[in-house]
């Protein structure tokens, strides 16, 4: 029997590569796709060694790049078992400093690429009855969190969508499970944008990214969903805040959004300057920092950092992942 295919979108770096890596290890034919082909030559070379593994550059952002995408893998290698939706991009900073096309990106990316993702594989698993779909979503998709505004109204939908669609999909022999991560040590603090004062921006979202009692394992968190996703479970939520906090604003949401605007206060106030909107990458932003602020933070984010440098985020693109 034929080995089972599967797609992760966003597979380049950081937790979508140890998704991918974890279904080499399990037996699966692995096509990974991000916008970068940089990040994806880097990316093969990681995983070769775990499987058979074939990269596609595709922006998720484009439908008619995600058909070409599908009918690709399903051409070159087979019909798609198992489709996991990674790819993400996380912008930081208050609501006032994020312009409509923050939001367009981020939309485009987390809510739609899923959806187009998910109805170009699904005629193919319905005709078959079988298939697994995975979506990475976010506590932040549960509880919208300060300064991390279009992250959140992505997420949002993309839990409205991973949910309704196992409903719609009972019984077919399909599956689509929604994953609820919080924050994890994938290194995402250096390639998150960051936008209205973007050094104190850094300054507290690399050390919350990197902290072990704040943020979980990658490798941990792509082990339990990949066993989430192929055994079929609708829902898996990692790290013990994520669980807390979904239960916590499910039973009290007024007094959580009050906590979350106590939060808030306590965040960077926003930048007056007109380079508020500006986005900049985490290690822009690093760079000029106070010497002295340079060397706390980096000590703060040193687990990130090196997750940063074994899951393939140091590269110079802005390809998708987490």
């Amino acid at each position: 029997m034929d080995a089972p295919v599967a797609l992760v979108a966003g597979g380049s770096r950081g937790l979508g590569l140890l998704i991918a890596r974890e279904l080499l290890d399990r037996g699966h034919r692995v096509t990974v796709c991000a916008r970068s082909a940089a990040d994806l030559d880097r990316a093969v070379s990681l995983l070769s060694a775990h499987g058979p593994v074939e990269a596609a550059v595709c922006d998720v952002r484009e439908p008619e790049q995600i058909s070409a995408l599908v009918r690709r893998v399903e051409e070159r290698q087979g019909p798609i078992d198992v489709l996991v939706s990674v790819a993400g991009v996380i912008q930081v900073g208050p609501a006032s400093s994020m312009t409509d096309q923050h939001y367009r990106d981020a939309v485009d990316t987390m809510l739609w690429g899923p959806v187009r993702l998910a109805n170009a594989v699904l005629p193919g698993m319905r005709a078959r009855g079988r298939g697994r779909i995975g979506t990475v979503t976010s506590i932040g998709g549960k509880v919208s969190a300060p300064h991390l505004l279009p992250y959140s109204v992505a997420k949002f939908g993309a839990v409205g969508f991973a949910e309704g669609l196992a409903a719609d999909l009972a019984g077919t022999g399909i599956t689509s499970t929604t994953i609820v991560p919080g924050l994890m040590r994938t290194g995402s603090h250096e390639r998150a944008h960051f936008t209205g004062s973007q050094q104190a921006e850094y300054a507290w979202f690399g050390p919350a990214a990197s902290l072990p009692l704040l943020t979980m394992s990658a490798e941990r968190a792509a082990r339990k969903i990949v066993d989430g996703v192929l055994s079929g479970r609708p829902h898996v939520v990692l790290t013990p805040m994520a669980k807390v906090g979904t239960r916590v604003h499910g039973l009290a949401p007024s007094s959580t959004v009050r906590l979350l605007g106590v939060m808030n206060r306590l965040l960077p106030d926003p930048a007056a300057d007109r380079d508020a909107h500006r986005a900049r990458t985490g290690r822009d932003a690093r760079r000029d920092l106070s010497p002295l602020a340079s060397r706390t933070v980096a000590v703060l984010t040193a687990l990130g950092s090196r997750a940063a440098r074994r899951l393939n985020q140091r590269g110079v693109s802005r390809a998708t992942g987490r």
